[in-house]
C-alpha cells in the first residue's frame, strides 16, 4: 500500500498547483482594462532603460489619483522620454501627457465594442485557467492509477483518491470563474 503520506503530497502538489493557475489568472485579469484607472493595468509594460529591459514599475511609482487618471512618477527624470515612448507603443490605447516630471494617463471611456472585445479575451485567459487546473487533474490521475497498477493503492482506494481530485478541480475551476464573473461584471459596468 502507497502510505498515506506519499498520497497526501500528491495532494498537496496538486492543490498548490490548481492554485497558481487561479492565481495567474487572478494577475492577468488585472492587466486587462476596464475603464476605471488601475495600476495594475500597467504591470505588463517592459522599458529598455540602462541597457537592460525593466518592468515599468521597476523604474516608477504608478498610482491612481482618480477613477480616470493613472500617473507614472519616474525614480530618474532622464528616464520620461523613454517611458513615454513605451506607453505610446503598448497596446493599452492610451495617450501619454508629461510635464518633464510625471506622465499622467488618461483613461478614455471604452466604448461598448471595446467593452465587448475585452470580455473574449478575459473569457480566453479564464479557458486557459481551466485547461491548466484540468492538466494538473491528469497528471494526478495519472500517478494514481500508476499506484493502483503496481498495486500500491486498491481499485477502491483509487476510485476514492479520483473522487477526492475531482472536487479539488471543481473548486479550483469555480475559483477561476468567480474571479472572470467578477471582472466581465467590472468590464461591462458602464
Amino acid at each position: 500500500m502507497a502510505d498515506d503520506e506519499e498520497i497526501e503530497l500528491v495532494f498537496l502538489d496538486a492543490e498548490e498547483r490548481m492554485e497558481k493557475s487561479v492565481g495567474f489568472f487572478r494577475t492577468e485579469c488585472e492587466g486587462i482594462r476596464t475603464g476605471r484607472a488601475n495600476p495594475g493595468m500597467l504591470e505588463s509594460v517592459k522599458i529598455d532603460l540602462y541597457g537592460t529591459t525593466m518592468q515599468l514599475n521597476q523604474v516608477a511609482t504608478i498610482t491612481a489619483p482618480d477613477a480616470r487618471m493613472l500617473a507614472v512618477l519616474p525614480f530618474d527624470k532622464s528616464t520620461v522620454s523613454a517611458i513615454e515612448k513605451e506607453l505610446l507603443k503598448s497596446d493599452l490605447g492610451l495617450t501619454p501627457n508629461s510635464d518633464g516630471t510625471i506622465i499622467r494617463l488618461p483613461i478614455p471611456p471604452m466604448t461598448k465594442e471595446r467593452r465587448l472585445d475585452m470580455v473574449k479575451r478575459l473569457k480566453r485567459l479564464q479557458e486557459d485557467a481551466r485547461v491548466a487546473i484540468r492538466n494538473v487533474r491528469r497528471d494526478i490521475q495519472e500517478q494514481l492509477r500508476a499506484s493502483e497498477k503496481d498495486k500500491s493503492i486498491s481499485q477502491d482506494e483509487l476510485h476514492r483518491y479520483q473522487d477526492q481530485l475531482q472536487k479539488l478541480t471543481d473548486e479550483h475551476v469555480a475559483k477561476a470563474d468567480e474571479v472572470g464573473a467578477r471582472k466581465e461584471a467590472e468590464l461591462l459596468e458602464v
